[in-house]
């Protein structure tokens, strides 16, 4: 069953029904979006059903998530097609899949309620035997995704974001970070009060958590900072009741019910409001520059229909001493004006040292490559 079916067209993109026709027509080509001198962006995959969540299979292809047709696809290159991907689909029939995780000659699939896992074959062929591992999770209402990745603990981490603005869930697992061993048992909150956590990564160098969270999202367009952080177990991230800002925290006074902001841990790197991060990646390759090593980067799929534009780009995060440090615009031009171009969803870091880009809005899968290698 399709997104627009099931009333969440427009919190998956983002976008009000009647903003979303005038929005795609600005769907156009590569040559509008631009990247760093050196450096080339490129259509790697095209009509693929709406492009999420990103992984690299075990041989390095690329594999993304396709929640509106509820599916998953596999990217082989196709020979003599200029390095190109060809979308191959690999499960059909999902409800709401989103992230994906390989262990074990497995593949796991998050769908909104459920965690999957299924024997992998390889990316020309379906994947097969689906053992549920997590099932009742709290699923759809306001935020639908969910994004998993198995630590060096070899636990399996779910993101799962809140059911409103601002408010008292009932369900603990609801804005938080919940922790599971691989097959699924010793059910834990690994951390809590995070409003929409969506990408969740692991610094190469320490092993730790990363996760992209988006803020509380007012109706009169006044909002505290997205951030993307380093997650910490057993901490406290605001939400409801707090919100960072400027490296402070302040108490929300929309948000009922007792308690200060005592005790809370800030985020690591605050963003601007509303410019909506969900994925990020460490840049692990060779091919880019020295400089880029161990740097994040950021996809921001930009704001709602209705506020100032904010987002729609890929910032970079530059990391020194294993500590972050400036953010910057590495590749802009996915909106001008109120026409957009892309709204980039994830990212992942090819085995050749590319970076691949989902774009859930003109239904694509990028590549950037340093063309001085080429």
């Amino acid at each position: 069953m399709g997104l627009r079916r099931q009333g969440l067209i427009g919190k998956a993109t983002g976008l009000t029904s009647a903003a979303l026709a005038l929005f795609v027509l600005g769907a156009s080509t590569a040559e509008e979006i631009t990247v760093p001198p050196g450096f080339r962006i490129e259509v790697f995959a095209r009509a693929v059903g709406g492009a999420r969540a990103l992984a690299l299979d075990p041989g390095g292809v690329v594999v993304v998530s396709v929640p509106s047709r509820g599916r998953v696809v596999a990217l082989p290159e196709r020979p003599g097609a200029g390095g190109t991907g060809n979308p191959v689909a690999i499960l059909e029939g999902l409800d709401l899949p989103h992230g994906l995780a390989f262990a074990g000659g497995h593949l796991y699939v998050a769908e909104t309620h459920r965690i999957v896992r299924y024997r992998y074959r390889g990316p020309t062929r379906p994947a097969l035997d689906p053992v549920t591992i997590v099932q009742g999770l709290p699923d759809r209402t306001h935020h639908w995704t969910r994004s998993i990745l198995f630590g060096r603990d070899g636990k399996l981490y779910v993101a799962i974001g809140s059911s409103c603005h601002a408010c008292r869930e009932r369900d603990r697992r609801r804005a938080a970070i919940v922790r599971y061993d691989a097959d699924g048992s010793g059910e834990q909150i690994f951390a809590s009060g995070l409003r929409n956590p969506v990408g969740l990564r692991l610094d190469p160098k320490t092993g730790a958590l990363w996760a992209a969270v988006n803020e509380r999202d007012s109706p009169a367009g006044g909002a505290p900072p997205d951030y993307v952080t380093e997650v910490r177990e057993g901490a406290d991230y605001g939400w409801p009741r707090c919100f960072a800002d400027r490296g402070a925290f302040h108490r929300d006074s929309t948000s009922t019910g007792a308690g200060d902001c005592a005790g809370l841990t800030l985020p690591t790197i605050e963003l601007a409001p509303h410019t909506a991060p969900l994925g990020i990646a460490f840049y692990t390759g060779r091919q880019f520059p020295s400089d880029y090593v161990g740097d994040l980067f950021v996809a921001l799929h930009g704001s709602r229909a209705g506020l100032p534009a904010a987002g729609y780009r890929i910032a970079r995060v530059r990391f020194r001493d294993g500590r972050p440090g400036a953010v910057e615009t590495f590749s802009d031009g996915w909106r001008h004006g109120d026409r957009v171009i892309g709204r980039p969803v994830d990212l992942v870091v090819g085995r050749d040292g590319s970076l691949f880009i989902s774009d859930d809005h003109a239904d694509r899968v990028y590549r950037v490559i340093y063309a001085q290698t080429r």
